[in-house]
Parts: C-alpha cells; structure tokens; sequence
C-alpha cells in the first residue's frame, strides 16, 4: 500500500502561506464558495423573467439552473484530482477565471441556448471552486484551526444561498435580468488577485514520477452522475420511462466505473479508500443529511402558503430563517469543532437535526409560524454543526497528495443529497398529502403530508447516527491516511 500510494506524489502542497498572508489566503477562499453558492441560488428567482424574455417555456428555461448543476455533479471529483496531481493553486485560478469569463458570457447572452451553454461553462469553474477550496485549509492554516476555517467557508456557503433570491430580486427590478450574472465579474476578479497573491504556490516534489491522470475513470464517473442527476430531475416530479431508463443507464455506469478503477494503475477514486469506515460513513451521512435538509426547501413554501395560509411575502420571510442560522452558526461550530473534537460535534449536530425533524413531525397547525420555525431554528444550526465538524474530521485526515479528490467527493456526496431530497422528498410530500398537485391540496391534507414527511427524515437522521456510531474508532487508534 505504501509503494503504491507514493506513485501518485508528484505536487506538494503543504507549503503554507506567511502567517500575514493566511488571512487573505482565506478571504480569496471565502469568496470562491461565496461565489459558487451564489450562482447555485441567484438564477431560479430570474427564470419567470427569463421565459418571458427569450419567449421560451419553463421546460426549457428551467436547465438554466439545470446546466448549473450537472456541470459541478459531473465534473467535481475529477476536478479535485487534477487538482491533486497538476497544482491545485493553478487550477483553482484557472476555475475562478473560467467561472468569471463564462458569467460575463452569461450577461452578454443574445439567446436562450448561449446562456445555457455559458451556465454549463459557470458550473465547470464553480466545480473546480468547490472542490479545491476545502482542500486548500489544510495548506493555509494550522491543522488545531482547521474547524474555524471549515465553518467560515459553511458560513459563506449559506450567505451566497441565502442572499441569490433576494439579490436576484433587487437585481432583475433595477438594472435587469442580466445583471444578476454580471455582478459575479469584479466578485471572481477579487478573488483572482487574492488567490494569486496568497495562496501557496505549488511545488513539484523532486523525483517524483508523473501519474496519469484517469481519463476512463473520469468521463465514466461523469456519465454515470449525470444520468442520475438527470433522473432525480427531469418531468418536474413525475416518473416516467424516460427516468427508470436514465437510473438503469446510472447503474451501469457505477459497474462499469468500479470495473475500470479496479484495474486502473492510476485510479481516478482508489476503492480502497472506501474500506476506511470514516471515510464511507462521512460520505454516507452527508448524502443523507442533504436529502433532508432539501426537504425543508421543497416542503417549507407548501406547509406556510397553503397549511398555514401565509402571504408571499410572509413566505418569503420565514423561509429565509434557515439560510441565516446556518451562516450565523458556522463560524462558532467550526470554534467548537476544534475544541471539543470534530468527530464528537458530528454526533451532536445529527442528534439536532433529528430532535428539529421529528419536532416539525408532530407539529400542530394551531401553533400558527412559530410551531414551524423553532423546529427549523433547531434543524438548520444542527445541520450547521454537522456539516462543519464532519466536513473538518474527513479534511484533517487526508494525506496533502489526495485531498482534492477528496474534498470533490464531500461535495459530491451533499451535492447528490440535495438533488436526492428535491425528487425523493418531494414525491413523499405529494403521495403523503394524498393529491396529484399539492398546489391545491387542502389544509389539513398539506399539514398531514408534512408531518409525515418529516417522519420520514427523521427516521434518515437516526440511520445517518447509526452510521456515524458504528464507523467511529477508537480514540487511541492511530490517524488514518486516507
């Protein structure tokens, strides 16, 4: 295992900035996940405007946002593990340039069809953002603060989401709808500068043999998310043929894959890191952690309007609780991670979003918003803490020659989660408040689809802590190298 894993050094990079430099080294990061999340959230408010503009329907409108996300679902761990064998400083400067090129090709778009192909270009630099910016904590700060620095980019993670719909709004009512992509520019400029300014530079370790990268393993891995993430989200809902063939081709892809790294000399993904229990249980439980978390989305909008009879605007309010706490915990959970261990804080985040899903489980409509909100006050700073801690004992664990391809699959994992919870949760809302469009389902039918629904997240909580314990190792044992 040793020999083998020395083939893959070739760049080092764990030369760490001066410490005058960690702190803008962090602030080039923040801005790189600030950027990526906002992208994710700042479209979706546009799409009306944009069906009316380009006199289009929102089948085709609607892979604006689509283009967005299968660009980082496909692309994320291969760009991790480039980053991993060519430099990822040079990559993540090219990720960010690419990035803000194809967010000025998105303001610019004369048509329907340019704009989605330069949101697929956006989502490609927004992958390699992803991906490298985790990785690079454990080169710009000392490993003892390396929860602080994971809950500042959760914190700037939840800012961009919770700030794309209201700056979206603000946007397309004063300068238009283009403007909402170019405001990215002197953003992903910023963070350009302070990335090349900052940043440890790459150093190729002398001797060192040259790995290939894993093309085959690459596009296979790409295929086989793409046609799930497909799956998950075309026919808004429904499930038709065109979906079971997309899952079969997604289950041929993953044998196919696994075939392919099983004989690769330089596997995109090692299948002997999945052996290591933290590892897998880390990935696991983030998947399933996501898949509840978008739950809160897909349900919350239906449980005000229509179970507690809440205006747009009072919707809208509410509904961006959520967004806020996570951003105002995650820098005290990193703190907290690092002071208490960040293997413990996981468990304590699970046991708190469990305690807020099964609270919204047995919530009453008679306790009007505030029976609602305190569950989710609950759920999100739990999901806080949770995605902080796990996020910091799996990045504190990896050898420096692997934390890229690391690092892209703790987003791929939670990225699957989200796109999971927004088909799987959704269909269990619908078929839980018994009628074919919740739009117009009654009262009393939407408030029993949502309690049971969050019944069912729930009990996903309690298995992702049952996961957790398992996987757990002693605390005498040595540190894994994954």
């Amino acid at each position: 295992m040793t020999s083998e894993i020395s083939r893959d050094v070739r760049v080092t990079h764990d030369v760490r900035p001066a410490s005058g430099s960690v702190r803008w080294a962090l602030a080039g990061l923040c801005l790189s996940m600030l950027l990526s999340s906002l992208g994710t959230s700042v479209a979706n408010v546009a799409l009306p405007t944009l069906a009316d503009t380009f006199s289009a329907s929102f089948a085709r409108v609607q892979w604006i946002v689509l283009a967005y996300l299968l660009a980082i679902t496909t692309v994320i761990v291969g760009a991790g593990r480039l980053g991993d064998l060519i430099g990822r400083r040079r990559l993540l400067l090219a990720g960010i340039g690419v990035f803000t090129g194809a967010s000025v090709s998105c303001g610019l778009a004369p048509t329907l069809e340019t704009l989605i192909a330069a949101r697929a270009a956006q989502g490609l630099g927004a992958a390699v953002m992803m991906a490298l910016t985790m990785a690079f904590v454990g080169e710009t700060v000392p490993r003892e603060r390396t929860g602080s620095a994971m809950g500042l980019l959760g914190t700037m993670s939840a800012v961009g989401t919770a700030l794309g719909p209201s700056l979206g709004g603000a946007l397309i009512a004063g300068p238009g709808w283009r403007a909402i992509f170019l405001v990215n520019v002197p953003l992903g400029i910023l963070a350009l500068f302070l990335a090349h300014r900052h940043l440890p530079t790459d150093r190729r370790e002398p001797g060192a043999d040259r790995p290939r990268f894993d093309h085959v393993g690459t596009l296979l891995l790409a295929g086989t998310l793409g046609a799930y993430a497909l799956a998950m989200t075309v026919g808004r809902g429904g499930f038709g043929a065109l979906n079971a063939a997309l899952l079969v081709a997604a289950g041929l892809g993953v044998a196919l894959f696994v075939r392919t790294e099983a004989r690769a000399a330089s596997p995109l993904i090692r299948l002997a890191m999945f052996r290591e229990p933290a590892l897998s249980a880390s990935l696991a439980t983030s998947a399933l952690v996501s898949t509840v978390m978008m739950a809160t989305l897909v349900v919350g909008p239906f449980h005000l309007a229509r179970a507690l009879g809440l205006g747009d605007a009072l919707v809208g309010l509410v509904m961006s609780v959520g967004p806020v706490v996570a951003a105002l915990t995650g820098i005290p959970a990193g703190r907290i991670a690092d002071r208490f261990g960040a293997r413990r804080m996981t468990v304590v985040g699970l046991i708190a979003i469990s305690v807020g899903a099964f609270a919204l489980a047995l919530t009453s409509g008679h306790l009007g918003p505030a029976g609602y909100l305190a569950p989710i006050v609950v759920t999100t700073a739990g999901y806080a803490v949770f995605q902080t801690a796990n996020n910091t004992a799996v990045m504190a664990d990896v050898r420096p020659d692997r934390r890229g391809v690391v690092s892209g699959m703790l987003n791929l994992s939670r990225n699957l989660g989200l796109i999971t919870g927004t088909s799987v949760m959704g269909a269990i809302f619908a078929l839980a408040s018994g009628a074919h469009d919740v739009t117009t389902a009654r009262p009393d039918a939407v408030a029993a689809g949502t309690r049971i629904t969050f019944a069912v997240a729930g009990v996903l909580i309690v298995a992702a802590l049952v996961i957790t314990l398992l996987a757990r190792r002693p605390a005498a044992g040595p540190a894994p190298t994954t």
